[in-house]
């Protein structure tokens, strides 16, 4: 019996620790570190730099990071590019929320695994769940608004 519970313990062991070795984190992007780099900026109604961000203000500083020109503000944003349904999003899509009641008031950036960064009026730059009821309530639409190139240097291994 102990010889039994001693080989069980031992595949156990096996099988956990090869399930640890599977699993390693992937290596960060260059988009993943350009935002990490900003987290915890505080939000600035208009702000466009380190010192402050709205939300289009954040995703301006990133995707000028990669060359990417874009309107100024998140509804302008809201227009561009193609839209894409929201299961099939890829890191570096933008996404848009009606936070007002009067249409496309906020955009974040799309990072994976159903997360978005922003610039949060009460937290600053932050990262979020989709799923979270107050942005899922509020979601509008995607757009993708960067070329296959710049999509490859974003995911890039920082």
């Amino acid at each position: 019996m102990k010889r039994v519970f001693i080989v069980f313990l031992s595949c156990l062991m096996l099988f956990a620790g090869g399930g640890s070795v599977l699993a390693q984190k992937a290596e960060p992007t260059v988009l993943a570190g350009a935002i990490n780099d900003v987290v915890g900026t505080p939000y600035k109604w208009g702000g466009t730099t380190t010192s402050g961000f709205d939300c289009s203000g954040f995703i301006l500083h990133i995707y000028n990071k990669f060359n990417v020109k874009l309107p100024r503000t998140s509804k302008s944003q809201s227009v561009i590019g193609e839209k894409v349904d929201k299961d099939e999003l890829r890191p570096g899509d933008l996404v848009f929320f009606d936070t007002s009641g009067r249409g496309v008031s906020h955009a974040g950036i799309y990072i994976g695994e159903g997360k978005f960064a922003h610039s949060s009026s009460s937290r600053g730059v932050t990262i979020n769940k989709l799923s979270d009821s107050y942005y899922e309530n509020r979601y509008v639409t995607a757009r993708r608004v960067v070329e296959q190139k710049t999509h490859e240097a974003m995911m890039a291994v920082k």
